[in-house]
């Protein structure tokens, strides 16, 4: 069973605002939680107790004064190791950067959670640089599926969705660049949410505009209040958007879905999928458009490969994560995935990237077609339940030979063109594996996917926690 059966987040900071509960305390359960549990998962790869716990005085200091410490009042959460948390090091999950010295400033993410009270307990687990949808480092090794050691909680926030789904922590950071938060959501039974991209600025240079930070949660409520917490502008990104204009907590007791056009699409006009995965996922966007009140249709949806475009955009953020004028020096280091993207991006000509961007442009053309036809698109999480832990990602699903990226296929759609997506928990297979809903809605609707997301859990209730983690 879980570690810790957890509050929810909103439940845990508002105790700790009315004094019920001491932040300090509320840590050192979590940090109790980590170290009987994260041995057999490998989620966690850096924890620091000191850190966290004069953080956590720090918000008991504040109520003691009777001030508000915010939103997030002492509630601990792990940080992927892909984000900048002050204090901590960012190992990026490469040997190059294992032994680097603690990061000099928050992440944009990071710093409004601190800021509304939350307290950092450590890094997670994550894939070198983001790269895999399974998480195996040669910096920290295998992490596993909470729901079954054996399997892996997905990539690349593997650690992040292990820790949440185990009780470790009731909520971790986590990141999106292709399907990063809501592929371990799926496997793992938890909420992820990928919100619009520049609703969650984040500062550094990008190649392909598709990474989102956001968290990997147990309730709709806890991604919302995390929401409201962490979106609106900075000026340092030109493409973080305006203030909202709401708020999420509200939205998602509160807005009306009663009409909205939605689609549902088994395989997006491209992939092949899991037959138990499918009729799951079909069953369940059945009866969340009857919960919602959507005009549901299943008309074919026919794409530019997002798969093939995302593949063939996302080179130019590896050589961003390598210092510059490294390679090829650095090879022997880098795991097998990174080594081969440095081989085969290296030297790239304009000609090609160019292409590159022609392909991105037609399918954001197709897409932006598609949700002038409807608000929301529901699909499957992915093609298939969780995989081997080690990976390699399966070559065949339903007697069909297939690529490693098509176990999952469907998340990179919202990641080049933008749009808010969500994944739900649906149910699990017949040996146990969680499967997820994919909610992708129409740009800077972020309302709109949470609100879906809060429908079907009041619909169809899901465990908050792998029932087992042996």
């Amino acid at each position: 069973m879980a570690e810790i059966e957890w509050p929810t987040v909103a439940e845990l900071a508002d105790q700790v605002r009315r004094k019920e509960r001491a932040a300090v305390e509320v840590v050192d359960q979590a940090l109790a939680a980590i170290e009987a549990g994260n041995d057999a998962l490998n989620a966690f790869v850096v924890v620091d107790a000191e850190l966290a716990r004069r953080a956590a005085a720090d918000v008991d200091a504040t109520v003691a004064r009777g001030e508000d410490p915010g939103p997030l009042a002492g509630v601990p959460f792990g940080v992927k190791d892909l984000e900048d948390c002050a204090g901590l090091p960012t190992s990026h999950g490469s040997l190059l950067f294992k032994d680097g010295p603690p990061a000099e400033e928050d992440s944009v993410q990071v710093g409004r959670m601190r800021a509304a009270g939350a307290v950092p307990l450590g890094k997670t687990a994550a894939p070198e640089f983001g790269t895999l949808n399974f998480t195996k480092t040669k910096a920290w090794g295998v992490t596993r599926n909470p729901w079954d050691l054996a399997r892996t909680p997905g990539g690349s926030s593997g650690g992040s969705a292990a820790a949440v789904g185990a009780g470790l922590v009731p909520i971790a950071t986590a990141s999106d660049g292709g399907g990063s938060t809501r592929i371990p959501a799926g496997f793992t039974g938890l909420v992820g949410l990928k919100a619009g991209y520049g609703r969650i600025p984040n500062i550094g240079a990008s190649g392909s505009q598709t990474a989102v930070n956001g968290v990997l949660t147990t309730t709709v409520a806890d991604a919302a209040r995390h929401l409201d917490v962490v979106a609106g502008p900075d000026l340092r990104v030109r493409t973080s958007l305006p203030a909202p204009g709401v708020s999420y907590e509200r939205a998602i007791e509160e807005l009306d879905t009663a009409g909205i056009r939605a689609r549902w699409s088994l395989d997006l006009g491209f992939a092949t999928v899991d037959p138990e995965v499918g009729e799951l996922t079909a069953a369940a966007a059945a009866e969340l458009a009857s919960a919602a009140g959507l005009a549901l249709d299943d008309d074919p949806v026919e794409l530019t490969d997002p798969v093939r475009t995302w593949l063939s955009n996302g080179g130019l953020d590896l050589w961003l994560d390598v210092e510059e004028g490294s390679w090829p020096s650095i090879a022997d280091d880098l795991t097998r995935y990174s080594r081969s993207v440095l081989e085969q991006t290296h030297g790239l000509t304009a000609p090609s990237i160019a292409k590159a961007l022609r392909h991105r442009a037609r399918l954001e053309r197709e897409v932006g077609d598609l949700f002038g036809e409807v608000d929301v698109l529901l699909s499957p999480t992915t093609a298939v339940p969780a995989f081997a832990a080690e990976g390699p990602p399966p070559s065949e699903i339903a007697g069909t030979p297939v690529g490693p990226a098509m176990a999952t296929p469907f998340t990179m759609l919202g990641n080049l063109c933008w749009n808010p997506s969500v994944s739900v928990p649906v149910g699990v297979t017949s040996e146990g594996l969680p499967v997820g809903l994919l909610v992708t809605v129409t740009l800077h609707r972020d309302d709109l996917a949470l609100r879906l997301a809060r429908v079907w859990e009041q619909t169809r209730p899901w465990p908050r926690w792998a029932p087992s983690a042996s």
